[in-house]
């Protein structure tokens, strides 16, 4: 029977969701109002992300500037206790360069877009400068440049800068090139160009001889599955008049197909030159010039691991010849590039890209990598990590269902696979500690078992899969692996797996082949054949031509072509697959993989775009989403797309989303069809009518939102960022409910949920230091959400409004009246209440909330008023309330009058991790509630007493001031025994502090204090000694008031 109940509920909700989703055609939603509902980062900085550069203040080297790969800008100005993100609303997060002005530390010069050509890399948008010190930024411009590598501030001139230009990496044309503005960035000249594929990727300027100028060209090309690190087009140039006139060097420096090159002026003597070349394998190497870049030698073999993600290099400012290059194992040479040695990174992440000496300290180096920021102050034999910096580049989400409260997961860039939780019982937060590793490497999906929170799946790139039990830390391989005489598979660099939710033993993982276990992963069988394109990347053009199998690293650290990326099974049909392919394919099974439908035509989305995602509805057998990306061709439009008929027609949805904003994933809500979420390049968009409109959450910077996933126990939205870390929107069930209907209310209570109790731990000292870093807990307590239809106003505020509306058109004011001033004068301010009431109907507590029209959140944190300060305009809390039933509704004063303004929700208040039973709460409530009340009384009777020994003081003064008859013996006396009473109650005051413990009672306040303390956070009955402290306290008190009322008489 609760069977049938269910499914036909479920059936009514499917019915009102279709009724309204056919009545939205004809009316707009008014997505607006949920602009700023709250959107919580939750970091973690366990481990970072990559950096790009790092610079310090010339004039206090305790601020320091650091831009990332993905993660936008960071500011500290104390070594890196605490730092604030400084570039978070603009358009681009990934960050090339930065430059300070060497005249004026305020003016800041910012390129963006990453100067590397990895598979992650973001794009940008040109060159921002900042005169505040990165308050503010504007944009100069180079809007097309893409990946800005380098940027110099004419050392003589603010306003002549030089900016290299790698130019766009997965097309041609673009802002590409070297470009120079003389008058502050107002316009731009390009000085040095090659071709539309060749851009600049370094530049340096002679620090003796600013006139002398040093660049390098750098052509390369990136696909999906495709790379060209080089070409003919590589080399290198010099300017002797500031970049007017530019000549390639050729002496002593290889021809042919060359790479990206790093260039470096030697510090002590600038007529030495030196040259990182990655080309072929007798030409690469390092090279050293010393007589300004005229003639060139080849000191060594020396190049990098990887020419798209490194090649630069950073002379020691100490030492003559000695140069560090950073790579994945970095090294430096002492001897001007002779020999090479790897540098001590024990305890030290590998992948490095910057390197930052102290030019007063010899013994200092800052190493800045893929995994953050390193110092050493001892010439490298330790390091010290900066470990609060929340720039973690995430490319998946995995989320449990642990009680209470569930853990999330990720796959991070160079950052292992990790989890912790999304919420915890700390004071703190969510600590660095709570997060825990559960696969190294390049991290990429978990999935956890539905059934059992310790069992986990998670992988490293290549499909690198593990099972992992979190009880007991075991881990065991369990990859698919080719049969015998078969070829190897070709596995994405971000293999997708997904648990089926049908049966939590069964996993379908995918490579070019889809492979379905039953056994979770100790077994499995391919259940489909090669589903992708299957095509030969080696026999496509890149920058208009086919290239060799020698081309300068090609292919190198890519993903091969031709693999599944996206896949889902359908929680309605058992069996009902849906994969997509890096080549424009959608595959559809409605038999486990039996027979497989091909789609590659779509609506207004490019032949061959990458598939992004995939999912199967909730709610319809027929219905299928799919988003894609063309950006790896320079197309950065959002391609998102649906079925309603199960693959015969397909619709755009894509809609409003920015046109530079590809997609990179979407779910659907789990109750209402018509709400949908996206992640896109650079932020996270909801939309209430099934993708005919989109709004972006707004307190999400400009970050990409690679992956999402709903919590449907808690109706949470969890998103990974590549750049940020986690996002969580609490409890996002508002955007669920919300109707136009709402929006023509007066107020509208969104519904409630229950809410757990528990007691907030504090598992560490207060005193952590301001560089301890810990993620934001939601608020304690029960979720509360409203919508006012129209702000609530007091008088005053409305004559305020009036006046300036007729200010603003320029009409007449009339001056108020007196009448009316003084009603204002008089006039209660008007205030929102959210009512908390008890199973009895009994108010336990008025929350006072904002009374702006509007969406807004509040956070009941489950306590009573306190009757210290009920006359207060803002009452703090008393005791928790025991658990049980409440109910919650909005109210409104205005007038003099209380007025309910909704319909009341209940809810449960559910105790978790006490052992107190419910006649315990009961016991402990009623007692605190007592205490409290005595506790109030003893201050009230303490402030009466003051008031008549001033009034008696006063009779004194009368007496003495007058020469009259009044017997001040007797007044002196009275005043000295309303002392004594006060004593009794407050202590005596002459004694000091140690005094206080030295043989003399204990005042009632110094008791009902001490008492307070002790049962503010406690689920535990009150013991024996406080029941005693009580009784004596009240013994006490009433002791007193009987005598003070007749020494008053």
């Amino acid at each position: 029977m609760k069977k049938l109940n269910l499914l036909f509920t479920l059936g009514l909700s499917l019915l009102f969701f279709d009724l309204f989703s056919q009545k939205k055609g004809q009316e707009k939603i008014n997505t607006s109002i949920f602009d700023n509902i709250p959107v919580r980062n939750i970091g973690p900085a366990k481990v970072s992300g990559r950096i790009t550069k790092v610079i310090k203040d010339y004039s206090n080297t305790s601020t320091w500037y650091v831009t990332t790969a993905s993660g936008n800008v960071w500011k500290t100005t104390n070594s890196g206790t605490t730092w604030i993100p400084i570039f978070e609303h603009y358009g681009s997060y990934s960050i090339g360069t930065i430059s300070m002005d060497p005249r004026n530390p305020k003016i800041l010069w910012l390129g963006t877009g990453e100067n590397n050509s990895q598979r992650s890399v973001g794009f940008g948008d040109g060159i921002y400068k900042s005169i505040d010190a990165g308050n503010t930024w504007t944009h100069m411009g180079l809007k097309t440049s893409e990946h800005i590598a380098k940027i110099i501030i004419d050392p003589d001139n603010s306003d002549n800068i030089y900016v290299a230009a790698q130019g766009p990496l997965w097309r041609s044309g673009g802002q590409r090139g070297l470009y120079n503005t003389k008058d502050g960035g107002k316009t731009w000249q390009r000085i040095l160009h090659v071709t539309d594929d060749t851009g600049i990727s370094d530049v340096v300027m002679d620090h003796n001889d600013n006139n002398i100028m040093y660049a390098s060209t750098y052509q390369r090309r990136r696909h999906f599955g495709i790379l060209v690190a080089g070409g003919p087009e590589g080399g290198i140039f010099k300017s002797v008049d500031r970049g007017k006139n530019w000549k390639k060097l050729k002496n002593g420096l290889p021809g042919g197909d060359i790479g990206r090159i790093g260039l470096a002026i030697s510090p002590q003597k600038s007529n030495v030159v030196y040259a990182l070349i990655t080309a072929k394998e007798k030409t690469k190497g390092f090279y050293r010039s010393d007589d300004y870049g005229e003639t060139w030698m080849k000191m060594s073999d020396y190049q990098v691991v990887d020419s798209q993600y490194y090649v630069e290099i950073f002379p020691d400012p100490h030492q003559f010849d000695k140069v560090y290059s950073v790579d994945m194992r970095s090294y430096v040479t002492e001897d001007g590039g002779k020999t090479f040695e790897r540098i001590p990174e024990n305890k030290k992440h590998v992948d490095s890209h910057d390197v930052l000496f102290d030019p007063n300290d010899p013994d200092y180096i800052m190493i800045s990598c893929d995994g953050g920021i390193y110092e050493s102050f001892d010439r490298m034999k330790t390091w010290r990590f900066i470990d609060n910096l929340p720039i973690i580049q995430l490319y998946r989400v995995g989320i449990d269902n642990q009680k209470p409260f569930y853990n999330v997961y990720g796959g991070t860039q160079d950052n292992d696979s990790f989890g912790g939780p999304s919420r915890t019982k700390n004071r703190s937060g969510i600590r660095n500690s709570d997060w825990f590793v559960t696969t190294g490497g390049d991290g990429f999906q978990v999935r956890v078992d539905p059934t059992d929170p310790n069992i986990l799946y998670t992988m490293s790139q290549y499909a690198g899969i593990m099972r992992y039990d979190k009880s007991n830390g075991e881990r065991i391989g369990i990859q698919p692996q080719p049969a015998e005489g078969e070829a190897a598979l070709r596995w994405n660099w971000d293999s997708p797996l997904i648990i089926s939710p049908h049966n939590s033993d069964r996993l379908y993982f995918a490579a070019n082949f889809l492979f379905q276990s039953d056994d979770n992963g100790d077994s499995w069988k391919k259940i489909s054949p090669d589903l992708t394109r299957n095509e030969d990347r080696n026999k496509m053009k890149v920058m208009g031509k086919v290239w060799s199998v020698d081309a300068i690293f090609k292919n190198v650290f890519t993903s091969p072509l031709g693999t599944i990326v996206a896949l889902d099974e359908s929680r309605l049909q058992q069996g009902l697959l849906v994969v997509g392919t890096d080549d424009g394919l959608v595959r559809i099974s409605r038999d486990n993989g039996n027979t497989w439908e091909k789609h590659q035509n779509f609506p207004g989305v490019p032949q061959k775009a990458y598939v992004t995602d995939v999912i199967t509805s909730k709610h319809d057998l027929n219905t299928i989403y799919v988003s894609f990306n063309y950006h790896k061709y320079g197309d950065f439009k959002p391609y998102l797309v649906v079925t309603k008929d199960g693959g015969k027609t397909w619709k755009s949805i894509s809609s409003n989303i920015p046109e530079n904003n590809f997609v990179w994933t979407v779910v659907e809500d789990h109750v209402n069809p018509n709400v949908l979420f996206v992640g896109t390049e650079f932020g996270m968009y909801f939309s209430m009518d099934a993708g005919s409109s989109w709004r972006k959450f707004k307190k999400v910077p400009t970050i990409p939102i690679r992956d999402l996933e709903i919590h449907e126990g808690e109706d949470d939205l969890v998103a990974a960022s590549f750049g940020r870390g986690f996002y969580i929107v609490d409890d996002y069930s508002p955007i669920r409910e919300y109707t136009n209907l709402i929006d023509s209310k007066s107020a509208h209570l969104f519904s409630v949920k229950s809410t757990h109790q528990y007691i907030v731990a504090a598992p560490e000292k207060t005193a952590t230091g301001h560089n301890f870093f810990t993620s934001p807990n939601p608020p304690y307590g029960l979720k509360l959400s409203y919508y006012l239809g129209n702000s609530i106003l007091s008088k005053f505020e409305e004559r305020q409004n009036e006046e300036s509306v007729k200010f603003n058109r320029g009409e007449i004011i009339d001056y108020p009246t007196t009448d009316k001033l003084e009603d204002e004068a008089k006039e209660k301010s008007p205030k929102i209440y959210l009512t908390i009431s008890d199973s009895e109907g009994k108010v336990v507590r008025r929350i006072s909330s904002n009374k702006n029209k509007g969406y807004h959140e509040k956070y009941w944190d489950l306590r009573t008023f306190s009757m210290r300060n009920i006359d207060d305009e803002n009452n703090y809390s008393g005791p928790l309330v025991p658990p049980g039933k409440y109910s919650v509704h909005l109210e409104k004063f205005e007038n003099d009058k209380i007025e309910k303004l909704t319909n009341s929700y209940s809810f449960d208040v559910i105790q978790i991790g006490s052992k107190s039973s419910l006649e315990d709460r009961k016991k402990l409530f009623s007692f605190q509630l007592n205490f409290d009340k005595l506790l109030t009384n003893v201050d009230e009777l303490v402030d009466k007493i003051d008031q008549a020994i001033e009034e008696i003081d006063g009779e004194i003064n009368k007496s003495l001031n007058s020469s009259s008859d009044t017997n001040l013996e007797n007044l002196n006396k009275k005043k000295g025994d309303i002392m004594d009473l006060k004593m009794i109650l407050t202590g005596t005051r002459s004694l000091n502090y140690a005094d206080v413990f030295s043989g003399s009672p204990p005042s009632v306040q110094r008791r009902l204090g001490n008492m307070s303390w002790e049962l503010y956070n406690t689920t535990s009955k009150p013991t024996k000694t406080h029941e005693m402290t009580y009784k004596i306290s009240k013994e006490k008190y009433e002791e007193v008031l009987k005598t003070f009322n007749e020494l008053r008489d």
